[in-house]
Formats: C-alpha cells, structure tokens, sequence
C-alpha cells in the first residue's frame, strides 16, 4: 500500500506564489446585523467574487501551474458539477493548455456554459448511474491526458488553502472557522493554514444534512461512502472523501457539521437581502452551520467562507421565492 505523502503549509505558500497575479484576493466582508445578532465578530471570506466565481480557481491554476511541458501538451481532464470545471477550463485557457471537462447532463445551466465558453471539451454524464472517476480515467489513458481531480489532489488542496491564509493574514487569529465541505479540498486546505496561522482555531466543515459521508467519516474514522445525496447543494453532491484530504480533515479538523436545504435557502435570502450578494446553495453551507449554534458563539470571533455564487439564475429566483 502507497503511502501518502501529505501536503504541508509550505506547499500552501508554494500555491500562494503560483497564483499570485491570477486569483483575486477577495474581499473579506462583515455584517453589522449578523454581529448585533450573533454577539460576536463574524468575518465572510467571500471567494463568490473569485475569478469564475468560486473558490476553485486557486487550486486549479495552482496545479495546472505545475505541469511539465508534455502534459502542457497534451491536455488535461477533469470531472465535476460545475466549480471545478470552471475553474480547470479557465485555468487552461490562461496557461494554454487543452482542457476536457466531464459534467454531469444535470449540472446547472450557468456552470455548463461557463465551462464552455472558457473553452473546454464537455462530456457529459448521468451523476446517478455513471462514475464519473471511470470515465475521466478513461479518458486520460486514452488520449494522454493528466487528470485533475476536484479535491483528493495535493496541488488543489494547497491551492484552495490560499483562501483561509489570506482570511487569517486579514483578520488575525480566530476562534472558530466554519468552512463548506464536499470533498474536503477546501476544508483539508483551510486545515493546512488554520494550523499554521492560528493553531487555537476550532475548525469546523460543514456538509448538507442529506449528504453527511464526512461526518460520518470523521466519527467511524474511515472513509464511509454514500449514494448520491439530493440536496440543492450541488458542489457538495459527493459520495466520499478523498484520501489526501480525509487524512488532514482527520487529523486536523475539530468536527464536522450538517446545515438542511430549507437552512440553506434561509442563508441565500439573507446574503441577498442584507449583504446584496449571490451565493450558491453550497456556499451557504459554512454560514447555516454558524448561524445555528450562534449563541455558542458569542463573544468570539468567528470566519465562514462563503465558496461561491455560481447559480442559473432561474433556480435562484425559485429557491429565493419557496
């Protein structure tokens, strides 16, 4: 059995230096509603105004940045609903490189055209039926490609912990940090950072209650796979963690939380009434979880990371309006 090489905070600067000059550093907002409310200091990493709009870009420049001159060549593939793909197909078309992206035929209307209008290849595929990791090896065997996959990688992870590391270098120390959680890149990277920058941080990942293989994890203490969870978030619609990022979320990560779909929707209504911004169901994860033990918060300062705000904005409107 190979044994796993864990990536270090060292690669998270590596990242930082790769991806400088390309990634936004976005924003860190506050809510002077949330604070009155809360009775505490909450800060919003608000990646929904990345470059293509989510978190996802850092991880996939980071590591199509390390390629070598064949693979620039040849390709690369990748697989995801929507944010990963978005952020390979970009990355790519920045650095010149050919990108096949495989999506599922259910993925949000926006996040398919974004893909394709950043230039990739599309395949599609049926998210309930199909295994997408098949697939996309298949497919790199087949035609030379290299496959990024959207979490259990070390370059994704350490790119995608770029967020957290700005967030810290912002704000200062923190007492707790809430953080989406599908298949642990974000986490597992903020993981990275916490533990650097502010190692008294309890860090918390947040999954959607009808897809909790994470939680479950954590408390088995191996990786427990799912079926498919039905749940509005879609960036968070995995089976299984990785191996790279169950082994740092196990080490690292204080536990693991779950928010419902009617929570989520109660978060996207509050960022667009008070805050006047568009997040996506799975940004809303780290901020549901927050909201729900608030009053075990009080006094302290708080981070979410808001992922994202890639949403057809047909869907939007529907989900704003239940």
């Amino acid at each position: 059995m190979q044994t796993l090489v864990l990536p270090t905070y060292e690669d998270v600067l590596i990242a930082a230096r790769r991806i400088e000059g390309q990634a936004h550093k976005t924003p860190v907002l506050t809510s002077r509603t949330v604070n009155r409310e809360w009775g505490a200091e909450v800060f919003f990493k608000c990646e929904n105004f990345q470059r293509m709009g989510a978190f996802k870009f850092r991880g996939a420049f980071n590591a199509l940045s390390a390629f070598d001159a064949t693979q620039r060549k040849h390709g690369v593939v990748a697989f995801s609903s929507g944010n990963h793909a978005q952020g390979i197909a970009l990355s790519a078309r920045l650095l010149g490189i050919p990108a096949t992206i495989v999506m599922p035929h259910d993925a949000p209307a926006a996040k398919v055209a974004a893909t394709r209008e950043y230039g990739a290849t599309i395949i599609s595929y049926d998210r309930y039926t199909e295994d997408r990791e098949a697939i996309g090896r298949e497919l790199a065997e087949r035609q030379g490609l290299t496959l990024i996959p959207p979490y259990d990688h070390p370059d994704i992870l350490a790119g995608q912990a770029t967020a957290a590391k700005e967030l810290f270098e912002e704000v200062g120390a923190l007492d707790a940090l809430f953080v989406c959680l599908g298949g642990g890149g974000l986490l597992s990277g903020s993981a990275l950072a916490t533990r650097a920058l502010a190692p008294g941080c309890r860090l918390y990942g947040v999954e959607p209650e009808a897809g909790n293989d994470g939680q479950q994890s954590l408390r088995a203490g191996t990786i427990v796979k799912i079926d498919t969870p039905k749940t509005i978030a879609d960036g968070a619609q995995t089976q299984y963690l990785g191996n790279y990022t169950f082994a740092i979320i196990k080490r690292d990560v204080d536990d693991i939380l779950t928010a419902s779909d009617g929570q989520l929707i109660q978060a996207m209504r509050f960022f667009a009434e008070r805050m006047k911004m568009v997040v996506e169901p799975t940004g809303c994860l780290g901020f549901a979880a927050a909201r729900a033990m608030a009053s075990q918060l009080k006094g302290q300062r708080v981070g979410v990371i808001i992922s994202g705000g890639n949403i057809d904005l047909h869907r939007y409107a529907q989900l704003l309006a239940e």
